[in-house]
């Protein structure tokens, strides 16, 4: 259904940037990928209104500025989870110190290959 009603749109519009926000509470990020394909839709609708009935949708761009505040510190998080994981990797396999002389020291690690598991 492709309404191109600009107070069904905005009120389409303002559903899905709430679900969006919950998903991003939750951490569902696989919620937020799923919605993306309608927001695209939505999106497309919107261009096509004119600049008159755009004027009703303004109010929207608070909230997915909200979203995109949340869409960016879950990607911060993402990211500082994939560093520590790769930096516990480059542990696993050796560590690079420096001795009393400033000279550099490798030290092995640890060879068996398990998962830590935490309570």
């Amino acid at each position: 259904m492709t309404s191109h009603d600009p107070d069904d749109l905005h009120r389409r519009l303002s559903a899905l940037l709430a679900r969006e926000r919950a998903a991003l509470l939750s951490g569902d990020l696989h919620a937020v990928g799923a919605l993306a394909g309608e927001k695209e839709a939505l999106a497309a609708q919107l261009k096509s209104l004119g600049p008159e009935a755009l004027a009703a949708t303004q109010s929207l761009g608070e909230a997915a500025r909200r979203n995109q505040a949340l869409l960016d510190g879950a990607l911060q998080g993402i990211r500082l989870a994939a560093a520590r994981l790769s930096a516990y990797r480059r542990l696993h396999g050796a560590m690079e110190t420096y001795d009393p002389q400033g000279r550099k020291t490798t030290i092995a690690g640890i060879l068996a290959h398990k998962v830590e598991r935490r309570a």
